[in-house]
């Protein structure tokens, strides 16, 4: 599936473009830190689950790529993923998309390829029948989601690191 918007041409990823997909989120987790971001067995971890997980049409993750311009590897992506809580009154079919792991190489930026794939992410969600899509913006991140319709929340959100998890390599 590809979707052009204003020339941009964003596609949706498959298990190929896994190691790209995840040398992006380095780039993103180290403008977010402020400090590089080393790859090691958790790269390795998270491109062997996009590998899996990106596999056929009925996948419950998608991710949404521009290609790098007149070179190989990728320029964006944008990934999200559709979880199935219980029902409630606001949303009886209990399904609600997150999106994760928006990034652009930095000599890519403002040519519109962000928002060309998360437009296409949130037209899978639309198509998937999610009716609600949060994310968590990074101040650079904001502008844009603002400008897509996102609205900030201010709320007790909390989160806590489970200790089995954690020392099991599976946490924060």
């Amino acid at each position: 599936m590809t979707i052009d918007f204003g020339g941009t041409t964003a596609r949706r990823a498959g298990p190929d473009d896994a190691e790209e997909l995840v040398r992006l989120r380095i780039v993103m987790l180290a403008a977010m830190d402020g400090a590089p971001v080393e790859p090691g067995a958790w790269s390795e971890r998270a491109i062997e689950s996009l590998r899996r997980r990106l596999t056929g049409p009925d996948a419950a993750i998608a991710a949404f790529v521009v290609d790098r311009p007149g070179g190989a590897g990728l320029a964006a992506c944008a990934t999200g993923v559709v979880e199935e809580r219980l029902g409630s009154p606001g949303n009886p079919g209990g399904l609600f998309g997150y999106v994760f792991n928006v990034a652009t190489d930095p000599d890519c930026r403002r040519r519109g390829y962000s928002r060309a794939c998360l437009t296409a992410l949130l037209g899978w969600f639309g198509e998937q029948g999610v009716p609600r899509v949060t994310l968590r913006a990074s101040s650079d991140g904001l502008p844009l989601y603002e400008r897509l319709g996102f609205t900030l929340h201010a709320g007790p959100v909390m989160d806590l690191a489970v200790p089995a998890a954690a020392e099991q390599g599976r946490g924060v």
